[in-house]
């Protein structure tokens, strides 16, 4: 009920009271939605932008390697090529995570939190992280040296020692700043941080060596031997198959170990990168179908060594190919 002398604007007025807080409310929201809010929406948009577009550049880039190296006559990719795969790579990861740290700066600052102020407890932080973090930076300065210093590159085949004394052996498929992936001869992927990595051998970096042992029987005549071994380096070298990958013919190293009941006979060629494996499977059925023909015959128990290969990759299938098309 209302009291006499009330006046009825002041009761509209307070009516109205609540109602217009909320406006208020709702108006600077959606300035702020409209003014920083899109500006961090386009700032965020535009960094994922950009970063698709440096890996479209960087795949780009290793398909146009690719595709230059299926369609010409090399058999191996060179260094050169795959240094400039690697580095690439790099390169655009480096890019994506100075990108990233721009723009998380620049949303601080739009929001209003001055990074002055972030000086103490980023120091705290920092020092925290720090502790969990050193195997990561580890990482990365291994991997910035594994890349300037040309220690391999994609596509090459290598075997890893890492700590622990573990040790990964495969194709490369991937070199950043912080990992290496490795394919194996199963089809695994195999994922190792550079900072673990002790001693990397490169199987496939300027040449290759083909090494073969053959057992052959202690009352062997150790002169037929070495005669047919050097028959079948010079009958293989001149196989058009197999003289694309070879740098010169295959040799016999002579006598090597001696044992009771078997004496072991070493066989060596250099071979283009990574293909020693492929080579020294075939010199091994050369040379034990020609050593059955003079009636040698590799002691029971034992077989003719030789280092198993890499997975079979799209670049090595291509070469087999250019190789059978000569042939043919």
């Amino acid at each position: 009920m209302l009291q006499p002398g009330t006046a009825l604007p002041a009761l509209l007025s307070a009516a109205d009271g609540p109602t217009s807080s909320t406006e208020v409310l709702i108006g600077r929201v959606y300035v702020w939605l409209a003014t920083n809010g899109l500006e961090i929406v386009c700032w965020v948009l535009g960094a994922v932008l950009l970063a698709r577009l440096i890996r479209w550049f960087a795949a780009k880039y290793a398909n146009r390697l690719e595709s230059k190296f299926t369609t010409s006559d090399l058999i191996v990719q060179t260094e050169d090529a795959k240094h400039r795969r690697a580095l690439v790579d790099v390169m655009a990861w480096t890019l994506i995570v100075a990108i990233a740290i721009i723009v998380v700066i620049h949303i601080l600052g739009v929001i209003g939190i001055p990074l002055s102020g972030l000086t103490g407890p980023t120091a705290v932080i920092g020092a925290a992280l720090g502790f969990g973090a050193q195997r990561i930076v580890q990482d990365i300065l291994a991997g910035f040296f594994v890349v300037a210093e040309k220690q391999y590159g994609y596509g090459d085949v290598v075997d890893l020692t890492v700590t622990g004394n573990g040790s990964a052996q495969g194709t490369v498929e991937d070199v950043t700043l912080r990992v290496t992936k490795l394919r194996t001869s199963e089809g695994e992927v195999i994922t190792v941080p550079n900072g673990q990595i002790i001693k990397a051998t490169n199987l496939s970096k300027d040449w290759a060596r083909a090494v073969v042992d053959v057992p052959v029987p202690a009352e062997a005549d150790i002169g037929l031997v070495n005669d047919t071994l050097d028959r079948v380096g010079r009958e293989f070298y001149e196989i058009p198959r197999w003289h694309d990958l070879l740098l010169d013919a295959p040799s016999s190293l002579g006598v090597i170990s001696l044992e009771l009941d078997s004496i072991t006979v070493r066989m060596v060629t250099r071979t283009l990168p990574g293909k020693q494996f492929e080579v020294g499977r075939a010199l091994r059925v050369h040379i034990i179908r020609a050593l059955a023909r003079e009636g040698i015959i590799v002691p029971a128990g034992r077989e003719v060594q030789a280092a198993g290969g890499p997975p079979t990759t799209f670049a090595d299938q291509g070469g087999r190919d250019r190789s059978r098309d000569k042939d043919e």
